[in-house]
């Protein structure tokens, strides 16, 4: 039984999320584990370093699974493809090595050192029906400077209570290493880096970020929310079809390539 590690792209438009959900529901990880299956005719576990919302997309998601698989680790990540939905491919695929009973080995969650996430806005008065599963179209004007202050606030390590939800009632102390706002042509384009995310924070940030550049939110405004520790009424999250989780990072910086799926 050998371990692999491998980077994940999909399309969430058509998904419940990443992780596995009740009967009935289609999650990512399923369609992932179904396609090992019939591939491999072993059933497996599919490990994943981030569990995307329903409708959220990645480039750069980073899984590992457990097989006995004879044949080069090409051939596996080609026979895993081809039976794969349309909307869901692996994009690098490498053996680890023997499972040990008894030990861990390599965990995409528990070992990651930071995640990126992106996220797509488009500012303009009429939609682009050809992007409406990739961005958040807002009819408005920002001013893309206060973003950017409001911005800088998440730098470092902080309580983000209110800005999303621990599991099981976990720490909420989060530290980010990057809260940067950029132009790309008609879009703008938030990335955000940080050691780990709670549930809806970044959408939830992204929201609010956003309220700040259409001038519904000043920037002290902005400050006051997130050390209040509370989660704020009023303004809906971001919504998820504009999110991409981009790049998972590890302390093995020598196999970063394996991790970047824009590389």
């Amino acid at each position: 039984m050998v371990r692999y590690r491998a980077t994940l792209a999909y399309d969430g438009s058509a998904y419940s999320g990443f992780q596995r959900q009740r009967k009935g529901l289609r999650s990512v990880q399923g369609a992932v584990e179904s396609a090992i299956t019939t591939a491999t005719g072993q059933t497996t576990h599919v490990i994943g370093a981030g569990r995307t919302d329903k409708g959220v997309h990645a480039i750069g998601q980073v899984i590992a699974f457990d097989v006995i698989w004879k044949h080069s680790a090409d051939a596996l990540i080609n026979a895993i493809n081809a039976v794969l939905p349309d909307d869901i491919a692996l994009q690098e695929i490498a053996a680890l090595g023997e499972v040990v009973s008894g030990e861990w080995g390599f965990h995409p969650r528990y070992d990651a050192r930071s995640r990126v996430y992106k996220y797509t806005v488009y500012p303009a008065r009429q939609r682009d029906p050809l992007l409406r599963q990739q961005l958040w179209h807002v009819r408005a004007t920002f001013d893309v400077g206060a973003m950017q202050q409001a911005a800088d606030l998440l730098v470092g390590e902080h309580d983000f209570a209110a800005l999303g939800q621990s599991p099981s009632g976990e720490s909420t102390i989060r530290t980010v290493m990057r809260s940067e706002w950029a132009r790309d042509e008609r879009l703008l384009i938030y990335r955000i880096e940080a050691n780990a995310f709670l549930k809806h924070m970044v959408r939830r940030v992204v929201a609010l970020l956003v309220a700040v550049g259409r001038g519904a939110l000043t920037e002290a405004a902005f400050e006051a929310i997130l050390l209040s520790r509370e989660i704020p009424g009023g303004i809906a999250l971001a919504p998820p079809q504009g999110l991409v989780l981009e790049q998972v990072k590890y302390p093995d910086d020598g196999n970063r390539r394996l991790y970047d799926a824009r590389k």
